[in-house]
């Protein structure tokens, strides 16, 4: 099984769209996670053409959207337990996502805010941050995510200008 993750798009109007290489590298996915900071639910419609979509509300999205999506949720996907949340709460961003579902037996937590990439197993759970395709903020490259699920579950960060 293969899973896109995004998030932190912050596209804030209907005439701007996703970067054509989100959908190139997400060609063929089983399913996406949005981990928040959507701003607009026209991204959440164009990512639905692609395959189905998870998402959660960051702390940039607007009550609606928070209200529709939540704030966190598990994912039951190819037999693993996933965690998704924006993940902005104090301190470093992994340990405010790990907080969100240290009472819930997870096998990888997926979240975003910080916009850094992040792609590390910390006793025995993944944890993964795509970064942004859309805001870099202070990191050199623009980033999105790969999840596969086959037997364990690995991360895959892809990178582009």
């Amino acid at each position: 099984m293969k899973i896109g993750v995004i998030s932190d798009t912050h596209i804030m109007g209907s005439g701007r769209q996703l970067p054509n290489i989100v959908h190139e590298a997400f060609k063929g996915v089983d399913l996406i996670l949005h981990a928040g900071d959507i701003l607009i639910e026209e991204v959440i419609m164009e990512l639905s053409m692609i395959a189905p979509v998870q998402v959660v509300a960051g702390n940039n999205d607007g009550f609606d959207l928070l209200s529709k999506y939540g704030r966190r949720k598990i994912i039951t996907a190819g037999g693993k337990r996933i965690g998704l949340t924006h993940g902005d709460g104090r301190g470093r961003s992994y340990m405010s996502a790990y907080l969100e579902f240290m009472e819930d037996k997870v096998d990888c937590i997926v979240y975003g805010h910080s916009h850094k990439p992040h792609n590390e197993v910390i006793d025995g759970i993944l944890y993964f941050n795509p970064g942004s395709p859309t805001y870099r903020r202070f990191q050199p490259s623009y980033s999105l995510g790969l999840l596969h699920i086959n037997g364990g579950i690995e991360g895959e960060i892809i990178f582009f200008d």
